[in-house]
């Protein structure tokens, strides 16, 4: 059984995401960004995976906490912040990047690509934030 301080995502939070599952959300969340991407254009695989992913979603948690490196930015609060107020650039802020952070306020999280592409990357972001200090 893993400890809490390997809890790097919630499974509560897996399961808030899965009820817009469709558009992959969990997926992203869970560091699976080609399966959410694909089930952001079939409505999760014509709601069959969306559904299928409400058994799974213990497992994708289990793994990203095994791959992902807990530290002082946390997951949940920077997925949070990307999931709903991603285009003013709140995540970024909360992991530090000012600099950009301001960028997305000002450019709508620059017209929307920096927000896809945070959520391509923001588990991978994290874990170097939380390795190098």
């Amino acid at each position: 059984m893993l400890n809490h301080a390997r809890d790097t995502h919630r499974k509560t939070f897996g399961y808030l995401l899965w009820l817009f599952g469709f558009t992959g959300s969990h997926r992203f969340y869970y560091g699976k960004p080609v399966s959410g991407t694909i089930y952001f254009f079939t409505l999760g695989l014509f709601f069959i995976g969306w559904i299928i992913d409400l058994f799974l979603i213990p497992s994708m948690d289990r793994h990203a906490d095994l791959r992902f490196k807990p530290g002082k930015v946390d997951y949940n609060l920077a997925w949070v912040l990307l999931t709903f107020l991603g285009f003013f650039g709140l995540h970024r802020m909360y992991m530090g990047k000012w600099i950009t952070g301001i960028v997305y306020l000002l450019t709508g999280g620059l017209v929307g690509i920096g927000v896809i592409y945070d959520f391509w990357t923001l588990n991978d972001q994290i874990t170097m934030l939380n390795s190098a200090g």
